[in-house]
């Protein structure tokens, strides 16, 4: 945007306001032209699309205390929209008419005005002059460098969260959140995890000076499940078996999170925080697929039946002479 766009266009007619509106009134009014316009509702409409961009490029401009007064003062010297025309065939209203009546007319028809681009002969152009003019506030070009709303800006990221059933983060989900009274749908891929930030690309607040909107970044949380937990693209789970069980080997018939289940061999001798795996039975990730991990945990008997404590200590005597604890000390002092 350059300092002819500041003329030509009335940011307060693109969003409906009166000269005077104060800043609540100012976002109200952008905030429902931004719903009815926006690209999402209006998909392959340009003229909504135009629209959507103009009453950004206003709002841009007249949310900012410092760029408003600036605009208001440039359109109040040209009288509110005059076009300018760098060489004859202006017409009315051009460069010259504004600077004629600054100056009292005095300039006359034969006194020519050039508007140079940046960089090029003469030095300053219009926006230079208006720049010294304001006393070389930020908005034009000053020391050449662009200034206010001249240097697009990329608009604010908008933060937001959501909480997902265990089973729809492992199978993914499309989610719809508000941002700034509309409506912004976006996929959560299968697997996502606890904690996980995804970025959504354009999604946040409008930029200023024409530049890309802000992303809109969700932080996704996900709710515990009584059996599976997710780890990455493997999906976790702890089995408890009996000691006979881990003493002596078994196979075990395993849930898995669609309803069915595998069985799963449990070797002899198994202790207690093992974990066997279940190839494929995890999370679907593009063209492979996790696997399920299974925690085993020998359950200790709360109750003993005489018969049953009679063998154990017919066990333990058995294997008295095999200490599980050799070498603990020593690890310790280390």
């Amino acid at each position: 945007m350059t300092g002819q766009d500041w003329i030509e266009k009335d940011f307060y007619s693109a969003l409906g306001v009166p000269k005077d509106a104060d800043d609540a009134a100012i976002k109200k009014a952008y905030r429902k032209l931004a719903r009815k316009y926006h690209p999402d509702q209006n998909p392959g409409d340009a003229s909504a699309e135009a629209k959507f961009k103009e009453i950004g490029e206003a709002y841009a401009v007249l949310s900012d205390a410092e760029q408003r007064q600036q605009y208001d003062a440039v359109r109040a010297m040209a009288g509110g929209g005059a076009r300018f025309a760098a060489g004859p065939g202006g017409g009315g209203n051009g460069f010259e008419d504004v600077f004629g009546s600054m100056f009292g007319g005095g300039a006359g028809p034969n006194v020519r005005y050039q508007q140079y681009p940046q960089g090029g002969a003469g030095g300053g152009g219009f926006e230079d002059i208006l720049s010294s003019m304001l006393g070389g506030q930020g908005g034009f070009r000053s020391g050449g460098r662009r200034a206010g709303f001249t240097t697009p800006q990329k608009g604010p990221d908008v933060a937001a969260e959501t909480t997902l059933p265990f089973r729809t983060a492992v199978e993914g989900a499309t989610v719809e959140f508000t941002v700034d009274g509309r409506k912004v749908k976006t996929k959560i891929p299968a697997g996502v995890n606890d904690g996980r930030k995804l970025r959504i690309r354009g999604k946040g607040r409008p930029g200023s000076g024409g530049g890309d909107a802000g992303d809109l970044v969700v932080t996704v949380h996900v709710a515990p499940h009584p059996v599976f937990t997710l780890d990455g693209a493997n999906l976790r789970m702890t089995v408890p078996v009996t000691f006979a069980e881990a003493a002596l080997g078994t196979t075990l018939e395993v849930p898995t999170l669609d309803g069915h289940t595998v069985r799963l061999k449990v070797p002899a001798g198994t202790p207690t925080g093992r974990v066997l795996r279940v190839k494929g039975r995890g999370v679907p990730s593009g063209k492979t697929q996790g696997d399920l991990l299974v925690t085993v945990q020998v359950a200790v008997p709360q109750k003993l039946s005489r018969k049953a404590k009679e063998a154990l200590e017919t066990f333990a005597a058995e294997s008295d002479h095999e200490d599980v604890r050799a070498g603990l000390a020593q690890r310790a002092a280390e």
